[in-house]
């Protein structure tokens, strides 16, 4: 959806467009932007008075749009609607006096975006190490949230290790980590022992790309992230019968067609599909992307 966004909003209103953060965390869908005059900017600043400025999947605090109001931007807002449930809960959570957890990585975007809804009520907590070490300034009234795009074993690990320090805790109504992530996760961990070797099409700084192959590995099973298929190693190769090919959320799929073309060039074999769970959702333009586009 918020690839989308970005390319209704350019192709209604022309180049330059900019973007506050990648618009998702893969190389290839960023560079093909900044080739169609797409600007990623990392502060408000950077952005010229009245321009369009999107806001990407990870979300952003209220101090940044305020920023982009006081700037009079047309501001477009890409935020993953399961990110802004995230949000919702943290407000909702601050609003009624608890302090709030938030399970992630405290230098991501969506944290450091969710962190801003309520910074005076919120701890980040990477580890279950983290949570024998913390002290928080208030433990009648707590709740947790989680990054959508953790492990959801790691995830666990941490929210056992808060449910026993703090049995009262307050859970989310419902798991915050986002499906795909959690269907891609799940199928790894069924399909990867069958295999020799697990290749992940995703890029460094993706989380959910980087959890799969940590996934392959705990379960014993070779497991490397690639961009794209020029980065094929052949000497993985040796003595494997079985790939297992999987990709992050945010990765275009022709790049997995590439990946397979270029394994059956080189080594030959059958490709052979397996779905453990069918994806049927999907998100709409938020508004702001059609006003605009209505406009353009």
């Amino acid at each position: 959806m918020a690839i989308d966004v970005v390319d209704q909003v350019l192709r209604a209103r022309g180049a330059p467009i900019y973007v506050y953060h990648e618009i998702v965390h893969n190389r290839h869908v960023v560079e093909d932007f900044v080739r169609r005059g797409v600007k990623f900017v990392e502060t408000i600043n950077e952005v010229p008075e009245g321009s369009i400025v999107v806001f990407s999947a990870h979300g952003v605090s209220p101090a940044v749009r305020a920023e982009a109001e006081a700037r009079h931007l047309k501001a477009v807002d890409a935020t993953c609607p399961l990110v802004t449930k995230v949000h919702n809960e943290v407000v909702r959570y601050a609003r009624d006096g608890y302090h709030i957890v938030f399970v992630g990585h405290r230098d991501h975007q969506e944290a450091v975006g969710t962190v801003g809804e309520a910074p005076q009520s919120i701890t980040v907590i990477e580890t279950p190490e983290e949570v024998e070490s913390v002290k928080l300034p208030r433990t009648d009234k707590l709740a947790f949230v989680t990054q959508t795009t953790l492990s959801v074993t790691d995830a666990q690990r941490v929210i056992d290790a808060l449910r026993k320090r703090y049995p009262n805790i307050k859970a989310p109504p419902k798991d915050d980590i986002c499906y795909a992530t959690t269907n891609r996760q799940q199928a790894v961990s069924v399909l990867a022992p069958e295999a020799d070797l697990v290749l992940v099409i995703g890029s460094k700084n993706s989380s959910n790309s980087n959890r799969l192959v940590d996934r392959a590995r705990d379960g014993g099973t070779p497991g490397y992230l690639i961009d794209d298929a020029t980065e094929l190693n052949p000497g993985w190769f040796d003595g494997v019968q079985t790939v297992l090919v999987t990709a992050g959320a945010s990765a275009p799929e022709h790049l997995v067609e590439q990946l397979l073309g270029e394994i059956m060039k080189r080594f030959g074999g059958e490709i052979e599909t397996r779905t453990l769970v069918e994806e049927d959702i999907t998100f709409g333009l938020p508004r702001s992307a059609r006003q605009l586009a209505v406009l353009g």
